[in-house]
């Protein structure tokens, strides 16, 4: 299978996906085809055996060769024309904007091109942290008490300690725990400098978390193990850019069966057939014996594959058995009889 690894886009989470992108190379065994999207949007065909993260960084990825887009999919320039540039599946491994707020998707259902991650609608419940509270209530899945503000608005919190979090990013960017009033102001700056609205929720420390990943194919639910994140505090953005280039299997949950049923259950609710084709990770709080949703990560760091046993064999299967685009047929029947009834 040859596997097109989308990555890069405008987004603050940047250079986190060229960081899970070079991860790819070392976990999967296919034929990997790296197609860059940079600051600009313009695209670039990076060859496997130079990727590398200084490449992106010094600007010599301008060198590779430039990839055109259309609605017949990508194209490389050829001697006297343009030529095809095929993959048989892309892997949309782009985080953040453009690649989890629907821009690439929509590029790629308009190309009519085979892809895994999440499509239009899952990322709009997932790349908003107001939305994904709202969808994960809406399918029976708890969630932390949150309010919600806009940059204008006045924001007001009569207990500490809170988190702040901007309502769109990822990687704990601009994420804060505020201990006291005299913090709060300071955080919301950090926060408002990256989005226009922000959630505030209740910090619990020493909060139970647990992550789990998976994907529905072909109509069956393939789990990751659970994994209990060691962290301090929390997972500020040094940590989580690290996790993001884990090669390295992660060690399962002490749990009991019944709790890991539980989190699985969650899991396939949040899951249901929003995402169907992709590949998430979902983080749960575990409080006084009841499963909360922190997170839902669409397109999750280094596609989660340190939490599969044999996450090569995941992908793969996942990829010959992503959902179909209908096939509308376009008759003209309506017009015709409007166009009838008048006598023309």
């Amino acid at each position: 299978m040859k596997l097109g690894i989308v990555f890069g886009g405008k987004s603050y989470e940047h250079e986190i996906s060229i960081v899970s992108a070079i991860a790819m190379k070392d976990v999967l065994k296919e034929e990997l085809v790296y197609i860059f999207c940079d600051s600009n949007r313009e695209f670039y065909h990076i060859p496997t055996d130079k990727i590398k993260s200084k490449l992106f960084s010094s600007g010599e990825y301008k060198k590779c060769d430039v990839l055109n887009f259309s609605k017949d999919g990508f194209t490389k320039k050829a001697m006297f024309s343009s030529k095809p540039f095929e993959v048989d599946v892309v892997l949309n491994i782009t985080h953040g904007a453009d690649g989890e707020d629907g821009l690439l998707a929509s590029l790629f259902e308009y190309a009519n091109i085979s892809y895994i991650g999440p499509r239009k609608g899952a990322c709009s419940v997932s790349f908003n942290k107001f939305l994904t509270k709202g969808y994960a209530q809406g399918v029976g899945v708890k969630v932390i008490d949150y309010k919600y503000y806009t940059k204008n608005e006045k924001v007001e919190v009569h207990s500490f300690p809170v988190i702040i979090k901007p309502v769109s990013l990822g990687s704990s960017i601009g994420v804060s725990i505020v201990k006291s009033k005299e913090e709060l102001d300071y955080a919301l700056d950090v926060a408002f400098e990256f989005d226009e609205a922000v959630i505030v929720e209740p910090f619990v420390a020493g909060i139970k978390e647990y992550n789990l990943a998976g994907a529905k194919i072909n109509g069956e639910f393939i789990f990751s193990m659970i994994e209990e994140p060691q962290k301090a505090e929390f997972l500020d953005f040094d940590k989580k850019y690290l996790d993001f280039a884990r090669t390295s299997a992660a060690l399962e949950a002490d749990i009991s069966e019944e709790l890991k049923d539980r989190i699985k259950e969650s899991f396939k609710a949040i899951y249901n057939n929003t995402f169907d084709g992709s590949l998430i990770r979902c983080d749960f709080f575990v409080q006084e014996d009841e499963v909360y949703l922190n997170e839902i990560n669409p397109i999750p760091g280094s596609m989660a594959n340190y939490l599969f046993k044999d996450f090569n064999n995941v992908l793969t299967t996942l990829a010959k058995s992503l959902p179909k685009q209908k096939d509308i047929k376009i008759t003209y029947e309506y017009v015709n009889k409007i166009q009838a009834s008048k006598g023309k």
